[in-house]
């Protein structure tokens, strides 16, 4: 191994080390109590090391939805390519596939949409930007796809399949925000499967064509 090759490996290594010590920090305390030191001493680095990394707290918190964005893009596009299902078939595996985005991080996901509907976004270098756009894009427009070939083919409502995405969305984040809310007053009532299971199916009702 190269000595260029081994400062790369040590530098994406400490990257790491400071989301994972970010993502403890913001649990606990939230985004908005959490500092840079905070995360400087959960990861047992000064705070100057996490500068050289992370420009401001929004980013490194806007970091952490990286890997959640890429995840949910590689199940769409997975729902997407299989040749032999139909587009009714596709939605309710689109729907199976939602749910396990959110089983895959929890946490991560509800940050990300706090994110979303946050002054935070403004507040991150161009190229976090743009990648949080692209991953953005391509996972919404991978599920409008879906919605396309309903419409071409007479199973869907004929409606913009962006537009359908778009309320797809804002369906899955609206049930999950609101039942992780209801979750901090009761921590034992946790329907959250099941509700996002009834939400989709009265929105795979609707799409359908009578």
């Amino acid at each position: 191994m190269g000595i260029q090759e081994r400062k790369e490996r040590e530098k994406e290594r400490r990257r790491q080390q400071i989301m994972v010590a970010a993502k403890r920090v913001f649990s606990d305390k939230g985004f908005n109590k959490a500092t840079m030191e905070d995360i400087a001493q959960e990861a047992e680095l000064s705070p100057g090391t996490l500068y050289l990394y992370f420009k401001n707290k929004e980013e490194l918190y806007a970091s952490l939805s990286l890997r959640i964005l890429q995840y949910l893009l590689i199940r769409v596009e997975h729902v997407n390519d299989e040749k032999d299902t139909n587009p009714e078939e596709k939605l309710k595996a689109l729907m199976d596939a939602m749910y396990d985005v959110y089983e895959f991080d929890p946490l991560i996901i509800i940050n990300m949409f706090h994110l979303q509907s946050s002054e935070t976004l403004m507040n991150l270098s161009p190229r976090l930007m743009a990648e949080i756009k692209d991953l953005s894009r391509k996972s919404l427009g991978s599920i409008a796809q879906i919605f396309q070939n309903g419409v071409d083919q007479g199973l869907f409502v004929n409606h913009h399949p962006v537009a359908m995405a778009d309320t797809f969305w804002a369906l899955f984040s609206g049930v999950v925000l609101w039942l992780t809310s209801k979750r901090l007053i009761n921590q034992e009532k946790d329907y959250l499967k099941q509700t996002l299971e009834l939400a989709f199916e009265i929105f795979g009702r609707g799409v359908k064509k009578a």
